[in-house]
């Protein structure tokens, strides 16, 4: 396994179109899922859970939220309504990442979106570190309650992440990042 940092740096995303099999077996699996949680949890609630989305649930999942997109934008372009129907069916494997933040008497709820948001991370990290490539999105389902309900999540929960997952049938590229100098500051008291 190669070095944290370098692991780490070394990240990369590729679009879920060009992610194929072979997808993590079981094993693989539940030990990024094991990875994912292990994330700064202030008071142990796991303000979190995960759900697994392979096979040919993957189809069925996308063509409901297809449905559910021809509803909520009428006027979009065939193609963009047509993408809706892979739109969980192009890597083998999506990890849903989603948030059961709640109010809580100690716990702010920004502080368990931000550990759901965590464990999405940790979630992309293990993939790599295990060999495969993975891409967080959300779009347009991760606001819509509707399509929440289709993804079965319960009242109140909020989807994090959409965790597409596979192995790699392109290179992987990097994007400019900015320069340190332009995104780190020292503070210093006001006078």
């Amino acid at each position: 396994m190669a070095d944290a940092l370098d692991l780490l740096k070394s990240r990369r995303s590729v679009s879920a179109a060009f992610l194929a099999e072979p997808a993590p077996d079981e094993a693989q699996l539940a030990e990024m899922l094991t990875v994912a949680a292990r994330v700064p949890d202030h008071g142990k609630l796991a303000p979190w859970r995960f759900i697994i989305v392979r096979g040919d649930a993957r189809k069925e999942a996308s063509e409901a939220l297809a449905k559910r997109f021809r509803v909520l934008f009428p006027d979009a372009e065939p193609a963009k309504a047509e993408e809706q129907r892979a739109v969980l069916a192009k890597a083998p494997l999506v990890v849903l990442v989603v948030s059961k933040a709640a109010p809580h008497v100690k716990i702010p709820e920004m502080e368990q979106l931000l550990s759901a948001g965590a464990a999405a991370m940790n979630l992309v990290h293990a993939a790599h570190a295990l060999g495969f490539t993975a891409q967080w999105l959300t779009g347009w389902m991760a606001y819509d309650e509707e399509a929440a309900t289709i993804l079965g999540l319960a009242p109140g929960e909020r989807l994090i992440a959409a965790v597409h997952i596979g192995t790699s049938t392109v290179p992987g590229s990097d994007r400019p990042r900015p320069p340190l100098s332009e995104i780190v500051s020292e503070w210093k008291p006001q006078s």
